[in-house]
């Protein structure tokens, strides 16, 4: 079988979280596999392909960092595997920190950098 992705992927396990922009609407998953021009993860609750999401990766704290790091981005759902896996393009990201609080404080978010296009 030939191999036909342009990217390479890296099979990597993270907690996402999904937001359909025009409802609000926010929905936990998994990344499965991550490349520069997409993402595939299971989701607990379908989205539709074609359907412009933005989505939350988010990446394990470091030992002794008071910083959580999220990779922010919008993309299109392409596909939509078997299990709820679905495949979405990276058209912008953007890395944030975000400070811990006091629990009744909630988040502090500070962004790294400014949005990016893929």
């Amino acid at each position: 079988m030939i191999e036909r992705r342009k990217k390479r992927r890296f099979e990597i396990r993270l907690g996402c979280e999904i937001i359909h922009p025009p409802s609000g609407l926010r929905t936990r998953g998994w990344t499965k596999n991550v490349s520069s021009s997409g993402v595939l993860f299971t989701s607990e609750e379908r989205v539709t392909v074609g359907e412009a999401i933005d989505y939350l990766i988010m990446f394990p704290r470091f030992r002794r960092s008071r910083r959580d790091v999220q990779l922010r981005c919008e993309g299109t759902v392409l596909r939509e595997d078997v299990n709820l896996a679905f495949a979405v393009s990276l058209d912008r990201y953007q890395f944030v920190r975000v400070t811990r609080l006091a629990p009744q404080d909630g988040l502090l978010i500070d962004a790294l950098g400014s949005v990016r296009s893929a």
